[in-house]
């Protein structure tokens, strides 16, 4: 990402994306795989739920070890690659058709815009495949273990309920994607404007702050979408629909924000992560590409 006054090229928006989606994936993993562990659990007055993040992380390592906290890891990293590689490309690419022709700055409510078309076309593209392997994945180690690896996951999804059975969830993962990106690209970038209007320079502490905001914002508007896409892409078929009522059944509407501390403990810290990478690599590869 360039500076938000001009133009970010196409192949910068990719690359740094991709490797910026990729870096933040693999650190925070742990808290996703703790995050979806929660969202698909019963509540129950003899189990409670956990709340602190911290303490779910290092109940599984203790009882299932490291690997179990990397279960569904490679889905998840391979498909942030490609999702924050489409979602940088089609951000940049919305938000520079929406510029000022004279200024090139975009107003908060285009930012918003252009981060929702980006998480839409995310979502289709890479998201919503990736993220049903990965809870697919995690679903399955905690009761069944019909799935040996990743490979032998994605063969048995589609040989149970076809193609489309990678894409099961696919509304409710749109609906989070939109929502998601508009509030963290959007968010960060209108941040970032901000900042710049008033000289503020744009340092790794500085972009790793803004990102850690953006995360906040952006987790505390969409949890609920993230709440329906995890139980619609559970191992067993639930539609999405079906995924909303067992939520409202089992907690009511507090129940679509289950697992909100422990996503958030992972979008602050993947918030800062994600646009402090993709930052320093455009910084790197855009003096190359323009050689």
């Amino acid at each position: 990402m360039t500076s938000s006054s001009y133009p970010t090229p196409p192949l910068v928006s990719l690359i740094s994306g991709g490797i910026a989606g990729g870096v933040e994936g693999f650190l925070t993993y742990p808290f996703e795989f703790a995050k979806t562990r929660i969202q698909l659990r019963s509540s129950s007055p003899r189990s409670p739920l956990p709340r602190n993040p911290y303490s779910i992380v290092l109940t599984i390592y203790r009882t299932e070890g490291l690997r179990a906290l990397y279960k569904g890891c490679g889905a998840l990293v391979f498909g942030s690659v490609g999702k924050d590689a489409v979602r940088f490309l089609s951000f940049d690419t919305v938000k520079n058709a929406f510029r000022d022709k004279e200024t090139g700055t975009l107003t908060p409510a285009r930012n918003m815009l252009a981060g929702m078309t980006a998480g839409v076309v995310a979502s289709v593209c890479a998201v919503t495949p990736t993220e049903r392997i990965k809870t697919a994945l995690i679903d399955d180690a905690r009761s069944a273990k019909r799935y040996k690896s990743t490979v032998h996951c994605i063969r048995l999804i589609v040989q149970e309920d076809g193609f489309k059975g990678l894409y099961r969830g696919l509304a409710g993962t749109t609906l989070k994607q939109a929502s998601a990106t508009s509030f963290r690209m959007g968010s960060y970038n209108i941040i970032k404007d901000f900042e710049e209007k008033r000289g503020v320079e744009q340092s790794t502490g500085v972009n790793f702050l803004n990102g850690a905001v953006a995360g906040t914002v952006t987790t505390l508007l969409s949890q609920p979408f993230d709440t329906v896409k995890t139980r619609s892409q559970a191992a067993e078929v639930t539609t999405t629909v079906q995924a909303i009522q067992s939520v409202l059944k089992e907690d009511g509407v507090r129940g679509f924000w289950r697992g909100t501390v422990m996503r958030l403990s992972r979008t602050v810290f993947s918030g800062g992560i994600l646009f402090t990478t993709a930052e320093a690599v455009s910084k790197v590869i855009t003096p190359l590409l323009a050689r």
